[in-house]
């Protein structure tokens, strides 16, 4: 049987439906069903089916809207957390050629789960397009960074935000990749990953708190354009630089001599 278009559609729009069933039953069975009729290398139509549903729902982030954008659900009542899955993707020169797969399961994955009733909010971070953005959390293609974004009480006081990094498979299948990834919303597997907590947590590692992280993003981003000989250029130039001062002076005074002894 050929996993047609019209099927995507129907099955995320009715896979969810009953609200009884749990979460993690609902998309396994649905996996278990479609997994064995899905080519390891979706069609055209499929493809692009796909995408259309996922870019409807997703966000695109960039320097200047990712604050905005990652915030919590202004409508729900305190205490509550927002749930954000990023995909962060890129292309050949920042993900050498290997994102394609990802990038399809991704958007097969997220045409399911948005239907889902208590589904996270989606967002898309391109290195390729922004890569000052990538390397100011210091991450790279493929990846998922699954963030936990809870609003503030009355008092605004409010736990900080939870981000964990799963990284994707470059060379796994669509399917393979697809299911993982369904997988870590269906059956919470996000959980079998520890919080990051270092100096590069978006929100509140010590360079975002510093406002260090955009900076230190542009600088890495130039280190990147430099061409291979040109660091090689510098550090000879510096340590000639220094050797020079560390030698003694050719003309310099020679010191008086001391006076015969009588």
């Amino acid at each position: 049987m050929r996993f047609s278009s019209s099927l995507l559609l129907a099955l995320s729009v009715t896979v969810f439906a009953e609200e009884q069933i749990p979460l993690a039953n609902k998309v396994k069975g649905w996996w278990n069903k479609v997994a064995s009729t899905v080519p390891s290398t979706p069609s055209a139509p499929v493809a692009a089916t796909a995408a259309k549903v996922a870019s409807s729902v997703q966000h695109e982030l960039t320097p200047e809207n990712w604050k905005t954008v990652l915030t919590r659900d202004p409508t729900a009542s305190a205490p509550t957390t927002q749930e954000w899955m990023v995909f962060i993707t890129g292309a050949n020169a920042t993900c050498y050629g290997f994102c394609e797969n990802a990038s399809q399961a991704w958007n097969e994955s997220v045409a399911v789960l948005s239907a889902a009733p208590r589904s996270p909010k989606f967002a898309v971070l391109d290195c390729e397009k922004y890569p000052v953005l990538c390397n100011s959390w210091s991450v790279g293609p493929p990846t998922i960074y699954y963030m936990s974004i809870p609003k503030p009480l009355a008092d605004q006081s409010a736990p900080a935000p939870t981000v964990r990094y799963i990284p994707l498979s470059r060379n796994a299948t669509v399917t393979a990749v697809a299911s993982n990834i369904t997988r870590l919303v269906a059956n919470k597997e996000y959980e079998n990953y520890e919080p990051y907590e270092g100096y590069w947590h978006p929100f509140n590692g010590l360079l975002a708190q510093y406002g260090l992280a955009m900076p230190i993003g542009y600088v890495l981003w130039g280190f990147s354009k430099m061409p291979s000989w040109l660091p090689m250029i510098l550090i000879s130039l510096m340590s000639r630089g220094f050797m020079n001062r560390r030698m003694p002076q050719g003309n310099a005074p020679a010191a008086p001599a001391a006076p015969a002894a009588r």
